[in-house]
């Protein structure tokens, strides 16, 4: 079945107490935006592998951080923020994928994570500090207009 796949990023202590700076709520926006810029490339590499037969598992999926029901029940969540991308809940998915009794296996997700994982970690490195420039300056126009009211 679908395997969890994670990568372990370095040299990222200042992003993380600059991220520790703000509201836990502020935080979350941060880290599912930065993930959501990260996973781009991931996202267009898979939909240009994916098998094409009527284009439906192409458009199936999305990068986000919410699952559908059954999918949050077999979901052990491991972190403060996940992010997912890849094809929705349709099992022709994992069927296209892993194979089954009636054809071989005809990956393209695993191919799309190797061939773009390197550019996904250097995104959510530069995605990161671009978030929290960004979130430093609106809580800091957002302090000068509460002093001025």
């Amino acid at each position: 079945m679908a395997a969890n796949i994670s990568i372990k990023l370095e040299g990222l202590k200042e992003l993380d107490a600059a991220l520790g700076e703000f509201p836990q709520a502020t935080a979350k926006n941060i880290l599912r935006r930065t993930g959501a810029y990260a996973l781009e490339p991931f996202d267009k590499a898979w939909r240009a592998k994916a098998p094409r037969l009527t284009g439906a598992l192409e458009k199936s999926g999305s990068v986000g951080s919410k699952l559908t029901r059954s999918q949050r029940q077999a979901h052990e969540r491991e972190s403060f923020v996940e992010v997912f991308a890849g094809p929705g809940p349709n099992p022709q998915a994992i069927q296209q994928e892993f194979g089954n009794q009636n054809h071989g296996p005809q990956s393209f997700m695993r191919p799309a994570w190797d061939e773009t994982q390197n550019e996904v970690a250097a995104r959510v490195k530069d995605g990161l500090a671009a978030e929290i420039d960004k979130a430093a300056k609106r809580a800091a126009r957002k302090a000068l207009k509460l002093a001025k009211a």
